[in-house]
């Protein structure tokens, strides 16, 4: 039953924007899950799902990605958007986003867990991301811009 309702919960995150834990319930219910408040935090927390703020400036629940952005994997394309440039300076890659948004971005960045990436500092529209070296921040300031570019 857990893992058909976790499965369902994936599905729905990924074709619909949820909002709330109210918008899941409601469209658990409409799929024939009936579920508490309790049941699907639990879910969530279990699915790892995170919510990012999109490009309308509303927030919503994604599923948690395999893929590595510094890759050449796709990275959520609201995030791409929300990026106006990137610059480095020894080991330190400055990214400016539009207001509001540096945070979502820097989550999706601490979420990737990259061994070259020590942390990052998030204001309102710039993130500080301090890395190994100065070639690990020239390589992540060069794989920003490519992802810019493609988006």
């Amino acid at each position: 039953m857990k893992e058909n309702r976790q499965k369902k919960i994936l599905e729905i995150v990924n074709r619909y924007t949820v909002e709330t834990q109210d918008d899941l319930i409601d469209r658990l219910s409409m799929e024939g899950f009936s579920v508490t408040q309790a049941t699907v935090s639990r879910d969530i927390r279990e699915l790892q799902l995170t919510k990012i703020l999109t490009s309308k400036g509303n927030y919503r629940y994604i599923a948690p990605k395999k893929e590595d952005m510094l890759t050449g994997a796709k990275f959520n394309a609201a995030l791409i958007d929300s990026i106006i440039s990137a610059e480095y300076a020894q080991n330190q890659v400055v990214i400016k986003t539009y207001p509001g948004l540096a945070n979502a971005v820097a989550t999706g960045i601490d979420a990737m867990m990259l061994a070259e990436v020590l942390g990052c500092v998030a204001g309102d529209d710039t993130i500080l991301v301090v890395t190994r070296s100065e070639s690990a921040a020239k390589t992540m300031r060069d794989k920003v811009h490519a992802m810019m570019k493609a988006g």
